[in-house]
Formats: structure tokens, C-alpha cells, sequence
């Protein structure tokens, strides 16, 4: 070995020893100055009992779990892909490959902040947390709530932690009622499409059928047209027995006038007879000048005559046909809505609640004791290590290079500070 590397040996092994650890002088030191340390830490405990109770608020937790639904409900929603938390991986293959849950699913919905800012109007939070911005509120309303997945069970529990314990309760309560209301609003299953389609054909077949309906009542009243097939055999039967009785009042008024003379009193009476059934006969019969639209108010009859009643039958029978077609539609649609409505509801996935929220009996935090006793605890390892570090800088050996630099390091501090004195 040549001399260099011996000096250097020599260098090394003197080095190491000057640097050894005196624990005896030090664990001395720690003796002596243990009214120090003992006041040390009762100052620390006094300050963190004084923070721990004088400063800090109770802060409650409520809880609540939910049983996610099944695989095949949650990804029956497509838009929910874009809904997940960043941390689940795609669903690349299916099998062991995939780390995607329904209940990891629900957690990423949960975070999104869609249903985050919902719950933050509906509590009014941004006040409740003095911030302006809704980022700030969700960034509060983030940090106080955690939300965890059972891999064993796939149940969902979520924890809401706040100062007021009623409120907590809220927001829990408000993080499943608007995760049951997002999942409804994003469903695009084919039940839910072909329940939006029949809820707004029906909404317009609505329409139609009450307007098919008023024009269909105001022609009946219009025109006094109710039923135009029983109301042409009641005028034929009512106009054959007019004329059987006219003819019956004429034969009678014949054989009146062969014996009586045109002033007799029975024959006036019989004349007047024949001109009776003769004008209701006129009546019921109509002229052939007559329109098929003609106002039967306009007249002055209550019904239509004969010749009047085929053509008003025609626009009668049209709206009645009309409004009896989209009675049927009617019907039919609202009998497949109802059946629509049950298979939405079927493929809806929501999440049913295993513990609803409640109101929090107990504070989750501060841990008072545990505050104040970790306080008293470091404020004596400090002092301890104050004792120690400066027992050490004293047993070291001033040709020690690291104490040597930091003499050097001050030096300049102390000198420049001299001279200012002096000055």
C-alpha cells in the first residue's frame, strides 16, 4: 500500500472516530436538563389542549351504503363511460383484465362534478363554505366526503363530514337522490327511448282527438246532426205516418165537402187539418234548394229535414270516423306507454340504499385528548433533541470538518457584525 492511501486511511479512521456518538455525555445532558424538558412539555400540553379545545370545532359524520346495481344495468347506460372516475381502467376484453364495478361506476358518477355542483345548489353550499367559485366548493365538498367500494361485497359507503351534524345528513341524503336522478336523465335504453317517442306522440294525439272532438260537437250543435243514421229512419217513419194521416185528413175533407158546403165549421176544420199535415210534412221533407250545411238554427228547426240529413250524415259520419280512428290510436299508445314505463323501470339502474343517513348522536373529530397529548409528546422530543444536538456540538472536536465549515460559515457573520459595532 504506498503512503498516500495510508494517510488517507489514518484520515478516515481519525475522522470516523471524532464523529462518534458520545450517548452516555448526551443521555447525561438529557438528565440534567430534565426541568427543561419536563417544561417544555407542559407547555406543549397546555397549547394543544388550548388548540384542541378552544380552537377546533366538533365535526360529525353521517354514513350511508348503497347496493350498486348490477354489471349489465350499468353499462346498458352508455353515457355513463364518460362519467367515470379517471382511476378505473377501461374495460378492455371483459374477464380478470377488467377493473371496472358497477360499484366503481357509481363512485366516478358520485365524483363527477355535474352532481356535484347540483349538490352544491341545492345546499347552498358556496355560502355555507365561503367560496365564490364552485371549484372552490367542490374542492371543500371533496375533501369532506369519501366514498369507498367493498371489493368482497361491491357495496358503495359514502362518509360526509361537517360541522353541523343535521347537514351532513343532507348531503349524504342529497349525493343519492341526485345520483338516482342523473342515472335516470343519462338512461338511453331502448325502453326509455320508446317511452320518450310514445309520451310525446301521445302528447300530440291528445291534441288532435280534443280538437276532432270540439269540431265534431260544435257541427252537432251547429247543425242539430246527433246520429244521422237513426235520425233518417226516425224522419221516414215519422214522414210515412204523416202522409197516412194526411192521406186519411183529405179523404175525410172530400167527403165533408159532397155533403157541407167551404163555410161549414167541419169543413174548415178538416181544411185546416190537411194544411197541417201538409206544412209538417213540407218540414220534415225539406226543399231540394236546401244546403246540406244549412244552419238548422238558422231556420228555426230543432233537426235537419230528410233531404238535408245525407249530406250533413256525410260530414258527420268523417269527423265521427276521425275522432273514433284516433280514440283507438289513442288508446292502444297509452296502453304500450304504460307497458314502456314498466320496462324502463325494470332497466333503470338505480342504487338501492342498504343504510339511509342519519343525523350523527357523536363528533367524529377532533380527538381532544389524542391532540393534546401528541402536543405534550413533541414539544418534549424537541426539547430532547435541542438538549441533545447541543450537548454533541460541544463534545466535537473542533478539527472536524463539518464543524470547522460551519465556524468558517458564521465567521463572516460574526466580523461583519463586530465591525458594524464599532462603526
Amino acid at each position: 500500500m504506498s503512503t498516500v492511501d495510508e494517510q488517507h486511511s489514518e484520515a478516515v479512521e481519525e475522522s470516523s472516530e471524532s464523529l462518534m456518538v458520545p450517548v452516555g455525555d448526551i443521555l447525561e445532558a438529557i438528565w440534567e436538563h430534565r426541568r427543561l424538558i419536563l417544561k417544555a412539555t407542559v407547555v406543549g400540553l397546555i397549547l394543544g389542549a388550548a388548540v384542541a379545545y378552544l380552537v377546533l370545532r366538533n365535526e360529525y359524520t353521517a354514513t350511508a351504503q348503497l347496493m350498486p346495481p348490477d354489471q349489465q344495468s350499468v353499462t346498458s347506460v352508455s353515457t355513463l363511460n364518460g362519467l367515470e372516475s379517471p382511476n378505473v381502467l377501461p374495460n378492455i376484453g371483459g374477464g380478470l383484465m377488467s377493473q371496472r364495478t358497477p360499484g366503481s361506476t357509481i363512485i366516478g358518477i358520485l365524483s363527477s362534478d355535474t352532481l356535484l355542483d347540483t349538490i352544491i345548489d341545492r345546499m347552498n353550499l358556496r355560502e355555507e363554505y365561503h367560496t365564490k367559485f364552485y371549484t372552490d366548493a367542490r374542492k371543500v365538498l371533496s375533501k369532506n366526503t369519501v366514498m369507498e367500494e367493498d371489493k368482497k361485497s361491491g357495496i358503495v359507503s359514502i362518509e360526509v363530514t361537517d360541522r353541523d351534524p343535521k347537514r351532513a345528513r343532507d348531503i349524504a341524503q342529497a349525493y343519492i337522490d341526485e345520483l338516482n336522478t342523473l342515472l335516470n336523465t343519462l338512461n338511453t335504453s331502448s325502453a326509455h327511448r320508446e317511452r320518450v317517442f310514445l309520451e310525446d306522440r301521445l302528447k300530440t294525439l291528445k291534441v288532435e282527438l280534443d280538437k276532432t272532438s270540439e269540431d265534431l260537437s260544435h257541427f252537432s250543435s251547429r247543425t242539430g246532426t246527433v246520429n244521422p243514421q237513426g235520425q233518417g229512419e226516425a224522419l221516414i217513419e215519422a214522414v210515412a205516418r204523416l202522409q197516412g194521416e194526411l192521406v186519411t185528413a183529405e179523404s175525410e175533407l172530400s167527403a165533408l165537402k159532397a155533403t157541407y158546403s167551404a163555410d161549414n165549421v167541419r169543413v174548415r176544420s178538416a181544411q185546416a187539418r190537411v194544411d197541417e199535415l201538409s206544412g209538417a210534412l213540407r218540414k220534415m221533407g225539406g226543399t231540394s234548394e236546401a244546403s246540406g250545411t244549412e244552419s238548422t238554427v238558422q231556420t228555426g228547426e230543432p233537426y235537419p229535414s230528410l233531404r238535408q240529413l245525407p249530406l250533413l250524415g256525410a260530414t258527420y259520419a268523417d269527423l265521427a270516423r276521425k275522432m273514433a280512428t284516433e280514440g283507438a290510436i289513442y288508446d292502444t299508445l297509452t296502453k304500450q306507454y304504460e307497458v314502456a314505463k314498466v320496462d324502463e323501470a325494470k332497466e333503470l339502474p338505480v342504487a338501492r340504499v342498504l343504510d339511509a343517513p342519519k343525523v350523527p348522536e357523536r363528533k367524529s373529530s377532533p380527538h381532544r385528548l389524542m391532540i393534546t397529548l401528541g402536543a405534550a409528546m413533541l414539544a418534549g422530543f424537541f426539547a430532547i433533541l435541542y438538549v441533545a444536538v447541543r450537548k454533541f456540538w460541544k463534545l466535537l472536536p473542533s478539527e472536524t470538518p463539518l464543524k470547522m465549515l460551519l465556524i468558517r460559515f458564521h465567521q463572516p457573520k460574526a466580523t461583519a457584525l463586530t465591525s458594524s459595532k464599532q462603526v
